[in-house]
């Protein structure tokens, strides 16, 4: 009988704050990454799993910026050098150890249906509009995969990135040199 009153009172002390935390708290919007000298911004709803930096196999002929394909938990999934995709060039890999130890791999979400990671150097967590003090919307000449431009408390400018666009688009999809 007490186990029972026991576990009464964990539910709805559980319960509470469940209710507390859907009132109070501040739902988070984005994953934010740092790839190169950027500062992007992912949907929550478009990223997928995170991966630890797990070297790819190369392939022969591809964009500088495809940096080959890696098994992520049973999966094949292209890697995609963020920095690099995004600068049109190839970015340096992370020369440090330390360096290496903060990289991460981004997949996409599954329900956009392509088997990709996002090298990222460093995740820089959740956020939320109430982070940003300004957004202006994507210019005319930007790539169709750019959200806004968000700029935070400190004067930090963060591109959202729209990865159901990104996987969509011809340039991204078409990673022969």
């Amino acid at each position: 009988m007490a186990n029972r009153d026991a576990l009464r009172a964990f539910q709805s002390r559980l319960a509470s704050r469940l209710q507390a935390a859907r009132t109070t708290g501040v739902a988070a919007t984005w994953l934010a990454v740092e790839a190169g000298e950027g500062k992007y911004l992912f949907p929550l709803g478009h990223a997928g799993e995170i991966f630890p930096w797990t070297p790819p196999q190369p392939v022969p002929y591809t964009e500088p910026w495809f940096l080959g394909v890696a098994n992520l938990r049973g999966g094949l999934y292209g890697v995609v050098q963020l920095s690099g995709f995004a600068t049109g060039g190839s970015g340096a890999l992370a020369a440090t150890e330390a360096a290496r130890i903060q990289s991460r791999l981004v997949a996409f979400n599954e329900l956009l249906e392509v088997n990709c990671a996002l090298l990222v150097d460093r995740l820089a967590g959740l956020r939320g509009a109430e982070a940003f003090t300004a957004s202006e919307p994507p210019g005319a000449e930007a790539p169709a995969w750019h959200g806004h431009l968000y700029t935070d408390a400190a004067g930090e400018r963060w591109q959202e990135v729209n990865l159901q666009a990104l996987s969509q688009q011809p340039q991204f999809l078409s990673i022969g040199a």
